[in-house]
């Protein structure tokens, strides 16, 4: 199961962070307007592989039958591993594109619209958020932080479904050949 577990959030975490950072460093609408939605829209499809990963472990391991908190436990430690790697792929994309120039786009994107005592606290905030975004111990756990609620509810959603041996039952002739092999 650690090898299953490894595997399936290895897969996710590079499909989360990795298309985040591509999608970040060279689209320059990416941070726009619809920016959050697509970066949580491709944490969904990353994550995806967590339902993937605990219909598996139903079907072949576990003979087509497997307990909620078996495959929420599951799912929570596939979502740490995603988690970690998605990290570390945006403080990669970081590095690319510049920590900086990141955090001057995001501070445009936070002060536009705003003037007087409003545009003086968010300028207030972005220097903040520029001195802890520097230091990695504050930056990984933050970045992390954006992914691994995500994965929480995949996880719960996909426990919920999956425990139920009727909803997407193995086939019989898969059943057989796992069994065989």
């Amino acid at each position: 199961m650690l090898r299953t577990i490894l595997t399936y959030g290895v897969i996710g975490g590079l499909i989360a962070g990795g298309v985040l950072s591509i999608v970040v460093t060279n689209f320059e609408g990416a941070t726009g307007q619809y920016g959050m939605a697509i970066g949580y829209l491709i944490m969904l499809v990353g994550l995806s592989t967590i339902f993937l990963a605990i219909k598996r472990q139903r079907d072949v391991a576990g003979g087509g039958v497997i307990g909620f908190f078996p495959a929420l436990g599951m799912g929570v430690a596939i979502s740490l591993v995603a988690g970690i790697v998605y990290a570390l792929c945006w403080d990669t994309a970081l590095h690319i594109i510049g920590i900086d120039a990141f955090i001057d786009k995001f501070a445009g994107a936070m002060t536009e619209g705003k003037s007087g005592a409003e545009l003086a606290r968010a300028q207030a905030e972005m220097a903040s958020f520029r001195t802890a975004y520097h230091n990695p111990l504050i930056r990984l756990p933050m970045t992390f932080v954006e992914i691994f609620p995500v994965g929480l509810a995949v996880s719960v959603v996909s426990a919920l479904l999956l425990c139920n041996s009727r909803f997407l039952p193995v086939a019989r002739a898969e059943a057989t050949e796992a069994s065989e092999a």
